[in-house]
């Protein structure tokens, strides 16, 4: 896998990267949180819970020093809908400002849980459904692959 869906080439990434140091003297060079949030946005259920968790995360640890890129971040990434609605009437301006990129988010201006509950839901499935599309056709030529070196008579392989 060289490259995630969404998500640019790695000398990017890599130049986003955080770097943490632990107590032993040991370096961890780590996905940004922005960038992991978007590599996770896949179709295995199991990875929606550990976004809102993130983002969650990177709420509580900078929500005293927001910056224009960290607002934005919370109101396209926030997956749960009190934390999605309270950002909304923190940040009206940016929340307005980008209804035309996240649609949803005039159900968090409004206060309207029953709305937007669905429409979060609706939103993952969509994700959802791109990452299976995205996958598909390598699913299918890694299985041609396969296939190939089955129907090999002698077994061995090419490498």
């Amino acid at each position: 896998m060289t490259r995630l869906r969404d998500l640019p080439d790695f000398a990017t990434l890599w130049s986003r990267r955080t770097t943490l140091d632990d107590e032993g003297g040991d370096t961890f060079e780590l996905l940004a949180v922005e960038d992991l949030v978007r590599a996770k946005k896949t179709q295995r259920s199991k990875d929606w819970p550990i976004i809102e968790a993130l983002v969650e995360g990177h709420y509580h640890a900078k929500g005293t020093e927001p910056t224009a890129e960290r607002v934005r971040f919370w109101l396209t990434e926030a997956r749960g809908p009190e934390r999605l609605t309270e950002l909304a009437h923190r940040f009206s301006a940016e929340s307005v400002a980008l209804t035309g990129t996240r649609p949803l988010l005039r159900h968090a201006i409004a206060g309207d849980l029953a709305a937007l509950r669905p429409a979060l839901d609706a939103e993952v499935r969509t994700e959802q459904d791109k990452d299976r599309a995205y996958w598909e056709p390598l699913k299918r030529e890694l299985e041609s692959f396969r296939r190939a070196e089955a129907r090999r008579p002698d077994g061995s392989s090419n490498g």
